[in-house]
């Protein structure tokens, strides 16, 4: 149930956030920022998460992803 939990909040994170951004991606793409930005806001907001529950989980999935879409924009394009 984990796996799937955090294949839903994936990709609705991922949705949000590249919508934010102005990005037009594929849907796995999608899912895979969306995976990615959950586990960066997971490390960076964990007591959140704790105070918070299941609606900070999400804030947190789509600021990590709004965090790994810039760094992308910022580095990874050269």
């Amino acid at each position: 149930m984990p796996a799937l939990w955090l294949l839903i909040v994936g990709a609705a994170a991922g949705f949000i956030a590249t919508r934010l951004m102005g990005r037009e991606t594929d849907i796995l793409t999608t899912i895979a920022i969306g995976m990615a930005g959950a586990l960066i806001g997971g490390l960076v907001l964990r007591a959140l998460i704790a105070i918070g529950g299941a609606l900070a989980g999400l804030v947190g999935a789509i600021l990590g992803a709004l965090l790994l879409l810039w760094l992308w924009d910022r580095y990874g394009r050269k």
